[in-house]
Formats: C-alpha cells, structure tokens, sequence
C-alpha cells in the first residue's frame, strides 16, 4: 500500500524557480539603456565600391550623456583579407568636417574570422567610447572602404550602433 502524504512540499517546483529566473532575468535587461542608434547597411551586390559611402544620420538631443560607438562588420568566406581600412567622415552640426581612418582585423594570420557566426561574420569595432558630443542636432557618420581593390567583395553589411555608456 502506498501512502501519499498532504504535506506540502518544501522545496519550490521546477514550475516557480523557472517563473523565478525568467523574471531576474527580465529585470536585468530591462535595466540596460536602449541604444541612441543602431543601424546596418546592405553593401550593394557584396561588392564594396571603391567610390561608395554608407551615411548614417542621426540626431544627439542630450549632450550630457557620455556614449559608446561602435562600428560593425558582416562578412562572409569570399572576403579576401584578413583585415579592412575604413575612411570614417563625421559631421557634426556646428564646426568643420571630422576625418579618421580605421583598421577593423576580420581574421587572424591563419585565415580564422573573429566575428561571431558561421558562415556570416559580425565584428564590432569600437570608435569612440565614453564620448560626449559636444552640440546637440543632427550628426552623420559616413563609412567609404579604403582597400586598394575598386570592387571589394565579401563585405554584406556595415552597421553603426550608439549605446549610452555603462
């Protein structure tokens, strides 16, 4: 004969300790700032040309505010580098155009990509950080490859994000 008990048990059900962690978890990312702008381009045919900038616009309405900027990179198995120069304009609402040129290494010397993904690679490559722009109004990044090839291929996608700084 078994007996069952009508004890209650002491040890909280899977059922609670799961509703639990789902709501620690939610209230951890809901305490992260959503960003100020995050935004990918398509490179057109995956063929970066030489002549061709990606602009983002946006528009900074509290300068107090120290932010992250990131620039991303989608590349797939065609690319042919291990890594890639950048021309970065900034135009700022007040004051004179800003020039920059940056390195983004995509692999390591053995041909391994850095990015996260399979057969798509996303890197992030930051820009500035804790950076306060200096006037509010509308800035605009543009991004021109700056590989010697005319036709730059394996490139999908270029992105900028800009997130509050933690």
């Amino acid at each position: 004969m078994t007996h069952f008990s009508n004890k209650p048990s002491r040890s909280p059900s899977r059922k609670l300790k799961g509703i639990i962690a789902a709501l620690t978890c939610s209230l951890f990312f809901s305490c992260e700032k959503p960003p100020l702008y995050d935004q990918y381009q398509a490179i057109n045919n995956i063929t970066w040309e030489k002549d061709k900038a990606y602009y983002f616009t946006f528009e900074v309405k509290d300068i107090s505010v120290p932010y992250d900027l990131t620039l991303k990179v989608r590349n797939n198995n065609l690319y042919p580098y291990q890594n890639l120069w950048i021309f970065c304009n900034e135009e700022w609402p007040i004051g004179p155009l800003r020039r920059d040129t940056i390195e983004c290494i995509l692999a390591d010397e053995f041909g391994k990509w850095y990015g996260h993904g399979i057969s798509l690679y996303q890197s992030s490559f930051p820009i500035h950080s804790q950076y306060k722009f200096p006037h509010a109004g509308q800035y605009t990044f543009s991004f021109r490859q700056g590989m010697r090839d005319d036709a730059l291929k394996g490139i999908q996608e270029i992105g900028f994000s800009i997130r509050p700084s933690k």
